[in-house]
């Protein structure tokens, strides 16, 4: 009842508090009137009365304050007073209070940004119900890809789930009725969400009474968002008849909004049944049995919730039971199958444990960063609060407490955190807002869900309140140990010490870091800057990719090399277009086929017998002159090099060199591949990157496109025109030759943003950390030299005035400050160069040993100790010894 009755007078103290200032004051009014009119009675005058009943009661502002005492909130008017002091104290020293407040809000912001991220990936979960027993089930190699029979016996032969869905990822041509589209496919069991309890938005969703067998369930299942943009939200679109690599759809409902699939960073465009497997990814023509081929394993996943009370544990001995069934049961196509769970979100322990790694690392990095800053920001308020040491001194000689004086110093620190933290986490916001819509590969669907909510405020206040009472304390010390009338007398003096503290390596620390990650950073920049400019085997500067699936036209058989030939003549009819060539799969895009290749004399052709691994790809006669890549020896293909013509290929310098010695012995010779197929060298070209910039020269082989059809691939149209301008004109081409048939356009420039990506990341990162890195190290020097002035402005001034030149005052002042530096940034140079080296498996052509990185990084380290020392120096050079010695 007390702690009831105290929150009620708190509460009316902090929202009604005029009304119980008044009411207050009447109080004590009442009091010294009732004294007046006993005076009066006894026979004084009225005024007199009054004067003694005053003086009788004592001092009402004595009275007042123990009212308000009593009354309780009398800590909250203490804690605003403190922030008004801290706020004018803060607004006096504009420079303190900025480096302050910027360097928390790159601290904190750092850590919202990582911990957005942490939050959004790992910690938020997917966008199902009960996602906690959501499991997906993972072969022993640590992936989850099954053939459609081996899914089926596990569905129907488990006891540990409630249901076991499967889906897999396919790419597919819809045509609405106007142009026809490209689109990212979900193919879903008939079960799918129905294991998944997800409820349609419009509509109905698929479900395992649609099945029976084989193409029997042409229904399509849209995404919110993809109805949304490319419907405009048209509740009568349940029911319409689209096309789907041209067989015929209906759409039979929309999926609820927020639902993108079961893969966390993948968001499909729609839905359709796994059963229509054929019509979607063009195996049809492997035959109505492709369903039914146990050896081939497409199924992407299968997942399922697991039974109430069932504990992972179980359910793997359960469902390798079934792996010992099939083992016995399909001995050659299902040899010793284990199975195990995991998180289905980011494709179990494919990617799941080196995301969380990776993560967890930056989350641990950033941390230490805030601790850095704190360390420095503490260095400061230690420089700050010696240089008013006079201020404290006379508050305590004037009888405030030293409790009241640290928390004024608190509140002051406090205030400065919440100011870095409000700024960090509005461009946290910001930044997780754009990563979250982010699409760094405008070809694929990618779904980053990071954007902020309240977890990711909450733990940016927290942050920032913890920041602040941790270099707020660091004063504490100093405080105490203050004697005012010793300081009042003598005036504030000290010298600093000698000797190697903590905070002298924890400094060196700092800028060994800010060494490592600069020179990591220009290594990575100027490695990214030639690899834009380096030979890949192929030159992509104006080049115009279009990358085409004649399976989504309906097109098969004889028809495809056929069409293929028809759409390289019409490209070559276009003004300005130099040369049109074919590839099956573009170079750095995939890393392309690979296959077993064995020599001429070779019999049995088991993996064993092979000489080598190489790169195969299936090209037109003109792809050469239209890739850039420079033909070494013989020639290329022609349009006579068909499927009734001689095995032919052109290899590259490096399998020549693997397989016949060099490329003078590999002209003319033959060799042969794992299906038994005897080809002869007719070219040799350049070697080239095929899978990654930073991979080691490998084998390639290129054959005609004519013996070796597909029905997928890439044209490459080199031209000087305006990329947009033909762009325009190929894809009207196109349309004249087939209307429905869909078709995505980019330079190759812009292709290689996904082999860059890696590089240019690290670069980015690199770059990002390496500038916080130079804030941390600026705010060191500048707190480290701020307080070595603040503690010897007494000896500068008497140095000054016994005739010491402004070189000794300097070395005197920023001598500890620039050793530090030197140290450091040494230190962290020789770390850098080390650490670059595993730059070089990211980041193509970046090396350590560049004299232009090494001089950029000196410069760089040099122009970072001037910024952090020029105020400290300023201010001990025009130091006036005469004030100062009046002052002391």
């Amino acid at each position: 009842m007390r702690l009831l009755a105290y929150l009620r007078s708190l509460t009316a103290r902090l929202f009604r508090r005029s009304k119980l200032e008044d009411e207050m004051n009447e109080e004590l009014r009442s009091h010294i009137q009732h004294r007046a009119d006993d005076l009066e009675r006894c026979g004084l005058s009225r005024g007199e009365a009054e004067r003694c009943a005053r003086i009788e009661f004592g001092g009402e502002v004595r009275f007042k304050e123990e009212s308000r005492e009593a009354l309780g909130g009398r800590f909250i008017d203490t804690l605003v007073q403190d922030a008004r002091y801290s706020l004018r104290v803060l607004r006096k020293s504009p420079g303190f209070t900025i480096t302050a407040v910027v360097t928390l809000a790159l601290a904190i912001g750092a850590n919202a940004v990582v911990f957005g991220v942490l939050n959004g990936l790992i910690l938020r979960p997917l966008n199902v119900p009960q996602e906690q027993d959501l499991y997906m089930i993972e072969r022993e190699r640590g992936d989850g890809m099954l053939s459609y029979p081996d899914y089926l016996d596990v569905r129907d032969r488990n006891r540990s789930f409630d249901g076991l869905a499967a889906y897999t990822l396919d790419l597919a041509g819809l045509d609405t009725g106007d142009n026809p589209v490209r689109a990212w496919v979900y193919e879903v069991s008939g079960n799918y969400f129905d294991v998944l309890r997800i409820q349609p938005h419009l509509g109905r969703l698929i479900h395992a009474s649609d099945e029976h067998g084989a193409g029997s369930a042409p229904y399509i299942v849209l995404t919110y968002a993809y109805w949304h943009t490319h419907f405009q939200d048209d509740r009568r679109v349940v029911g319409r008849v689209v096309q789907l690599n041209k067989h015929p759809f209906t759409i039979i409902g929309v999926a609820p909004p927020g639902f993108y699939g079961t893969l966390m960073f993948f968001s499909p465009d729609f839905f359709v049944p796994l059963v229509n497997h054929g019509q979607v990814s063009g195996t049809t023509v492997l035959g109505s049995d492709f369903l039914n081929k146990r050896g081939t394993r497409w199924v992407f996943m299968s997942l399922g919730h697991l039974k109430a009370g069932v504990a992972p544990g179980r359910a793997i001995a359960d469902l390798n039971a079934i792996g010992s069934y099939l083992e016995k049961t399909y001995p050659k196509d299902d040899g010793h199958v284990n199975f195990g769970l995991a998180s289905p979100g980011f494709y179990g322990n494919r990617l799941g444990p080196p995301l969380r790694a990776f993560v967890t690392g930056l989350m641990l990095l950033a941390a230490l960063i805030l601790l850095a800053a704190c360390a420095n920001l503490g260095s400061l308020f230690a420089a700050r609060a010696a240089d008013r040491s006079r201020e404290v001194a006379l508050r305590l000689a004037l009888g405030a407490g030293r409790t009241r004086i640290l928390r004024s110093l608190l509140t002051e620190a406090l205030l400065i955190s919440l100011m870095g933290g409000g700024f960090g986490l509005w461009g946290s916001v910001a930044l997780l807002r754009g990563l979250s819509v982010w699409q760094p590969f405008a070809r694929f669907p990618l779904n980053i869900p990071v954007d902020a909510d309240a977890n990711v405020y909450g733990a940016a206040l927290v942050l920032a309140v913890v920041s602040g009472i941790l270099f707020g304390l660091v004063p504490v010390r100093q405080v105490l140990r203050v004697n005012p009338y010793q300081i009042v007398k003598a005036g504030a003096a000290g010298v600093t010490g000698r000797r190697v503290t903590a905070r002298d390596l924890l400094l060196v620390a700092q800028i060994a870091i800010c060494a490592v990650l600069v020179t990591s950073s220009m290594v990575a920049v100027r490695g990214l800057v030639r690899s834009l400019h380096s030979n890949f085997g192929f030159e992509p500067r104006n080049a115009m990719l279009m990358e085409i699936d004649l399976n989504m036209a309906g097109y098969g058989g004889d028809a495809l090399p056929a069409m293929q030939q028809r759409i390289i003549h019409s490209m070559e009819l276009i003004p300005g277009v130099e040369s049109v060539g074919l590839i099956d799969e573009t170079p750095l895009f995939g890393g392309g086929s690979t296959a077993l290749v064995y020599t001429d004399q070779t019999i049995d052709l088991g993996p064993a017998h092979a000489v080598a691994r190489s790169q195969i790809y299936s090209v037109s006669p003109e792809y050469f002159h239209a890739a850039g890549t420079i033909l070494l020896a013989g020639r290329t293909f022609s349009w006579h090099d068909d499927e009734n013509s001689p095995r032919v290929a052109v290899v590259n310098r490096e399998f020549a060199r693997k397989i016949f010695g060099s490329a003078a012995k590999a002209m003319g010779r033959y060799y042969k591949r794992g299906n038994g197929t005897r080809l002869q060298v007719v070219g040799i070209v350049e070697d080239g990157k095929y899978a990654a910039l930073t991979e080691d020269p490998r084998p390639a082989m290129f054959v005609p496109f004519l013996q070796a059809p597909s029905t997928e691939s890439s044209l490459v149209v080199r031209s000087k025109r305006d990329p947009q301008q033909l762009a325009w004109a190929m894809r009207n081409q196109l349309l004249a030759l087939d209307a429905a048939l869909p078709a995505y356009l980019s330079t190759w420039d812009k292709e290689l943003d996904l082999a860059l990506f890696p590089s240019r990341m690290a670069t980015l990162s690199l770059g990002v950390l390496g500038a916080m890195g130079a804030m941390l190290a600026i705010t060191g020097i500048f707190a480290m030299a701020a307080y070595s002035v603040s503690k010897r402005l007494k000896e500068f001034g008497i140095r000054m005035a016994l005739g010491a030149r402004r070189q000794e005052i300097l070395q005197a002042a920023l001598g500890r400050a620039c050793k530090l530096l030197a140290l450091g940034s040494a230190a962290g140079l020789i770390l850098g160069i080390l650490a670059s080296q595993v730059l070089a498996s990211i980041v193509y052509t970046a090396t350590p040993r560049d004299p232009l990185v090494l001089a950029a990084v000196v410069v760089a380290m040099v122009l970072l100790g001037l910024a952090a020392t020029w105020i400290p120096a300023h201010r001990a050079l025009s130091l006036d010894p005469l004030a100062l010695l009046r002052e002391e």
